[in-house]
């Protein structure tokens, strides 16, 4: 059997593997009789199939299996032999002509190897460094959203438990209105234009800004018909840039009772006894341990970045053609967890060549900067960052041995580890600027509470 590698590009090879016809035939007769040991057919007990009989059923097969082994079994010892680290999967075709010399097979394996990695000299990299803070304005502003989201309704004007709204029944913003409407176009109705006991809490900007205008003021009962103009870049292309003539109906009218701040309030966020201050330190924990991921999250990306500039290889196109494929996959999975139908739904790579172009180059400079300097993962590590995602769980020990029950999701954790020491060690060389991020920047809300 001979092999030859080719240079065909910074990092294409190509390598020509040649073996004789006979050894094919050989081996195929082998592995037939060894079939045929078992073999059934009609007419013959088992083991006794006429030899020829088994390989018009199995001779191709057969072939093809022989034939895959040997290439294989080649190709890897060829790159063995000749030190070739290879990404990715080879593409193999069949050879023909003068080139194949009479009696024998040959094959053309084309692949990629892994790039040279150099990493320029980390002292010369600058490197933000972000941190934040939660203060006790950060915690008053957490238990409003908290409020907020255990709001219920009540009909305005009915008294109950919580009182009754108020002396004025007409519709105010944070109300709760159920409306019945109608909209039209040149006096003809349009799909999507009409509606029954549609509720929709006025001041939420869920409808347009005229649509709520002409709501508020309302009673139970009440209806107003006013014109409203959908915007140029409306979502409903049939409406978008007309105006049509609507009219509403207040079914219903419900406001808003938010829960006070109370010994109630803090058991309903699982506080048992009740205790004010427990329940602010268990919401400051919380948010510092959301803060403290989401500093480790813009710092990790700020190194990353650092490390992709300072950085020359050449990525292997083979293996973002592997990524892409997975973050389609992921992709569809996860479209089709939410409900949506994805079977005729086309992902063209070029939605995820950027992304995994990315992915691919980070995973070979991390790599390269993990064994150079021997930042690999320790099971004291690992086993400290398991104990960290238990720590919010009410049950630790069933979280730690989710994890440690199973391989893959420790090799996960592994990779989380092993990304925080790169993290730290290009951190300790580079030059490093610290940056304090506001709260609502870091967590992406700057949005009243």
């Amino acid at each position: 059997m001979a092999t030859a590698v080719e240079t065909l590009g910074k990092l294409e090879r190509r390598i020509t593997i040649t073996f004789p016809l006979a050894d094919v035939q050989t081996e195929v007769e082998k592995r037939l009789k060894v079939r045929a040991r078992t073999a059934k057919a009609p007419g013959f007990r088992p083991g006794k199939v006429p030899l020829k009989m088994v390989a018009a059923q199995y001779g191709y097969q057969t072939e093809s299996e022989v034939l895959n082994d040997k290439v294989g079994r080649a190709f890897s010892d060829a790159a063995n032999e000749n030190n070739l680290r290879v990404a990715g999967y080879p593409k193999i075709v069949p050879k023909a002509g003068d080139d194949v010399a009479e009696g024998s097979l040959a094959f053309d394996a084309t692949f990629e190897i892994y790039p040279e990695v150099k990493i320029g000299e980390l002292a010369g990299v600058e490197v933000e460094k972000v941190k934040a803070e939660v203060s006790e304005a950060e915690i008053d502003k957490t238990i409003e959203i908290l409020r907020k989201q255990r709001v219920h309704y009540h009909v305005k004007g009915e008294q109950d438990a919580h009182g009754d709204g108020g002396a004025d029944l007409s519709a105010q913003k944070t109300d709760r209105a159920t409306v019945d409407f109608t909209g039209k176009i040149d006096g003809v109705e349009f799909p999507g234009g009409k509606a029954d006991n549609y509720a929709f809490v006025l001041g939420e900007g869920r409808m347009l800004a005229e649509f709520e205008d002409a709501t508020i003021g309302l009673k139970v009962g009440e209806s107003k018909t006013f014109p409203l103009s959908f915007p140029a870049d409306y979502h409903g292309k049939d409406v978008a840039g007309k105006t049509a003539e609507f009219t509403i109906t207040l079914n219903k009218l419900e406001w808003a009772h938010v829960p006070v701040v109370d010994a109630e309030f803090a058991k309903s966020l699982g506080v048992a006894d009740g205790d004010l201050g427990k329940m602010r330190e268990d919401i400051k924990v919380n948010l510092e341990r959301e803060v403290n991921g989401r500093v480790k999250a813009k710092n990790k990306d700020n190194v990353m970045d650092a490390l992709i500039k300072v950085s020359e290889l050449d990525v292997p196109q083979s293996l973002i053609a592997q990524d892409v494929e997975r973050l389609a996959e992921m992709t569809r999975q996860d479209m089709t967890q939410r409900g949506m139908n994805v079977k005729e739904m086309p992902f063209p790579p070029e939605l995820f060549n950027a992304q995994a172009e990315r992915r691919v180059r980070l995973g070979l400079i991390l790599a390269d900067v993990v064994k150079a300097n021997n930042l690999q993962a320790t099971a004291e590590q690992v086993k400290a960052q398991v104990e960290d995602f238990a720590q919010s769980y009410e049950d630790p020990q069933q979280v730690l041995k989710y994890y440690f029950s199973d391989r893959r999701r420790i090799a996960e954790v592994e990779a989380l580890v092993l990304e925080e020491n790169v993290v730290n060690y290009v951190l300790g060389k580079a030059k490093v600027s610290e940056k304090l991020v506001p709260f609502d920047e870091l967590m992406g809300n700057n949005a009243e509470a």
